[in-house]
């Protein structure tokens, strides 16, 4: 079973959840924008602990049980999240961690590796982009017509009636895969992250967060860095993770073909390679898309 573990930074409390023995390297996971920790399902944290991983995942701040907000005025920004996952690997007395980050949370990731390249072991970055909340940089896509008319079309959830959030959640994640949806891997997610939410309606929040420029820093990042991403993927399409395996020294890029702004178990297989060979400490060799 996983140790439940709190970080206390002034006012702000994190929910940490650890998986495996205390003794194996760390793997880190940051969820992206308004994700709870659900988002790195225990099926996957038990199939990266079996790597000899030690796997940490959290609930960010206005996520689950961590600290909230009130919607529309967060206290924080991505230099904040950054200095949580600071936090986290102090409170588990971690040198270094292999760092993996899903859209927002690979800014996350990214502005740990160029500000604290002592405590990135690896990078992975997955469905993520160079830039944050706001506009795309000239030279790089915006999110996708289709994908802003879906989201337009939207109902709003009754953030008092927790299966009406639950049938949100569902229809967000929808709107966001590639060219096949899990459905029942998505709803085992949603129902999960709302469960242990008492305001899930802070999630709201993330958008709304802003934090320092780093693109242009990023041929600074020294830790082995390997980009995943989707072929399809809606709200960053891949000429973002182009941009990220250009720009950061060394980095590979494994383009999943079909994938949309998604991590379904069909694609674990590729995550548990990349980290496998993270563990061991080789980045693996540029190589065909992995299906």
């Amino acid at each position: 079973m996983p140790e439940e573990i709190t970080l206390k930074r002034g006012d702000t409390r994190i929910a940490v959840e650890s998986w495996g023995s205390a003794d194996d390297p760390v793997v880190l996971l940051i969820a992206g924008t308004s994700c709870t920790r659900d988002w790195w399902p225990p099926a996957l944290c038990e199939r990266v602990t079996r790597l000899g991983a030690r796997v940490v995942r959290f609930d960010q701040r206005d996520t689950g049980a961590s600290t909230t907000w009130p919607v529309g005025a967060p206290g924080y920004g991505l230099t904040e999240l950054r200095d949580d996952v600071l936090g986290i690997l102090d409170l588990l007395t971690v040198r270094r961690a292999h760092v993996v980050g899903f859209s927002q949370g690979g800014w996350v990731a990214q502005l740990l590796a160029l500000d604290h390249p002592e405590r990135v072991a690896s990078l992975t970055l997955i469905a993520t982009r160079p830039t944050g909340h706001g506009p795309a940089d000239p030279d790089l896509p915006e999110v996708s017509t289709p994908l802003l008319t879906a989201w337009s079309a939207l109902p709003e959830a009754d953030w008092h009636d927790s299966a009406s959030v639950v049938r949100s959640y569902i229809d967000g994640e929808r709107v966001l895969a590639g060219s096949v949806f899990d459905e029942s891997h998505a709803a085992r997610i949603c129902t999960a992250a709302v469960r242990r939410s008492p305001h899930p309606e802070s999630a709201s929040n993330h958008p709304l967060i802003t934090g320092p420029r780093w693109r242009e820093r990023l041929p600074h990042i020294v830790a082995p860095t390997v980009v995943l991403h989707g072929t399809r993927d809606p709200l960053f399409p891949i000429e973002n993770a182009r941009a990220l395996a250009r720009e950061i020294p060394g980095a590979t890029l494994r383009e999943l073909p079909g994938v949309g702004h998604e991590l379904p178990p069909r694609i674990w297989p590729a995550l548990e390679q990349v980290l496998a060979a993270h563990l061991v400490g080789n980045a693996p060799a540029r190589s065909r898309p992995l299906t």
